[in-house]
């Protein structure tokens, strides 16, 4: 079954193979452990490089086309942290019975890091796994506001190849955060919320959003676990917004293929490129599947597209913070899955594959849709005229309606 063509449609296929790739990811050395699994490409990272590409592809847009900061932020927050406290607060729950991760510290700057979600970019392991992706996720949402409050929005070519140099440089330069210790989560976490505050109220916003703007970068560069994955993460995202000026006939494209070289070349002689996924040549295939992926479901967007799929872009943002805790309780109940026959191997992961959907089906009809409408309202002094070009339909059994900037790799 398809669903009617709509703006939206590829956008949340894509959104549904990232999840589904990530789920994959994690699940199957657990769950299906005989498998056979040939390392010749990241399965998660290739959904995370497709989610960041849909997010750079749209939310830098989204924001031009509302022209209003405030609306957008409330549509930010609205949008992500509902599911991000149910996954904080069902994982701290859990830790009762499953102990928290080592990485997360017991201390003020966990506290910080979990409130900013800057957590990858102030070295802080976050409650969830696949929490770390959303630290990029904000960065991008600061810089890009700086920029189009400065005027430089357009400028997105430009801006992935600097990010993709940036990525190789401190790739043969930095071999381990410069800014260490727990202040650079707490500290940020000040500035965060202050600055916040300050672009939703409008009081000192366009000092406030150069501010957050570069604190977020100081602290990808030199706080981050790895600064030049989180440089090169930038420089995919722009690449995004720098195929969407192509397709609107504002810029052309030679910047993405100079920045997708240099992100493709930024672990190659990097200090920090000891994991087997960022060798060349897993990296260069990870990166030429996601990237043919996005090219791909671009040149289908006019067409009808399998409605299950479309229904996965729709819950992939629980389906992304959901599974990993919701995989570490089904281990613990379960037992060492790898020690039993294939069949009930094959059995407890279509179950697993099920539980995850249908709970993550839930938080979203009954958390995340609700606190998205919430948001609107309350952003809706502040929307442009035009704002109504970034809602459409997305049919899956009924009609949903669906602001056009909640299209992003967190859901």
């Amino acid at each position: 079954m398809t669903t009617p063509r709509t703006r939206l449609a590829w956008l949340d296929a894509l959104r549904g193979l990232g999840a589904i790739a990530v789920l994959l990811e994690h699940m199957l050395p657990w769950l299906l452990p005989a498998l056979p699994r040939q390392y010749v490409f990241n399965v998660g990272m290739y959904g995370v490089l497709v989610f960041f590409l849909v997010s750079g592809y749209i939310i830098p847009v989204s924001l031009e086309g509302r022209g209003d900061v405030r609306a957008f932020w409330i549509s930010r927050l609205f949008r992500l942290y509902p599911v991000y406290l149910l996954v904080t607060v069902f994982v701290l729950v859990m830790a009762f019975w499953i102990p928290v991760r080592n990485q997360v510290p017991r201390d003020l700057s966990a506290v910080s890091a979990h409130i900013t979600m800057l957590l990858d970019v102030v070295h802080v392991g976050g409650l969830a796994d696949t929490m770390w992706t959303l630290s990029y996720e904000m960065v991008f949402y600061l810089v890009v506001t700086a920029l189009f409050i400065g005027g430089l929005h357009r400028r997105s070519g430009t801006l992935a190849i600097g990010f993709g140099g940036v990525a190789v440089v401190a790739g043969l330069v930095l071999s381990a955060p410069l800014l260490k210790g727990p202040w650079p989560a707490t500290v940020s976490c000040v500035i965060f919320v202050v600055g916040v505050v300050c672009l939703v109220s409008g009081r000192f916003r366009v000092p406030a959003a150069y501010v957050l703007a570069a604190t977020a970068l100081v602290l990808l560069l030199f706080a981050g676990f790895v600064p030049w994955l989180g440089a090169a993460i930038l420089a995919v995202m722009f690449i995004g917004t720098a195929i969407r000026r192509w397709e609107q006939g504002t810029g052309g494209l030679w910047p993405v293929a100079v920045a997708t070289v240099l992100v493709a070349l930024s672990p190659v002689w990097s200090i920090q490129a000891g994991w087997w996924w960022v060798q060349p040549a897993a990296w260069f295939i990870t990166m030429a599947l996601a990237g043919g992926t996005f090219a791909g479901a671009m040149a289908l967007r006019h067409r009808s597209l399998p409605r299950f799929l479309v229904w996965l872009g729709l819950i992939s943002y629980s389906v992304y913070l959901l599974h990993h805790p919701l995989l570490k309780l089904a281990y613990a109940v379960a037992g060492d899955v790898r020690a039993m026959q294939p069949v009930v191997q094959v059995m407890l992961s279509a179950g697993f594959v099920a539980l995850v959907l249908g709970l993550s089906w839930l938080t979203y009809r009954y958390l995340e849709l609700p606190m998205q409408r919430l948001g609107k309202r309350l952003a809706q002094p502040g929307l442009s005229a035009g704002d109504s070009a970034d809602i459409s339909e997305s049919v899956v059994g009924a009609s949903t309606k669906r602001s056009l900037s909640s299209s992003d790799p967190t859901g």
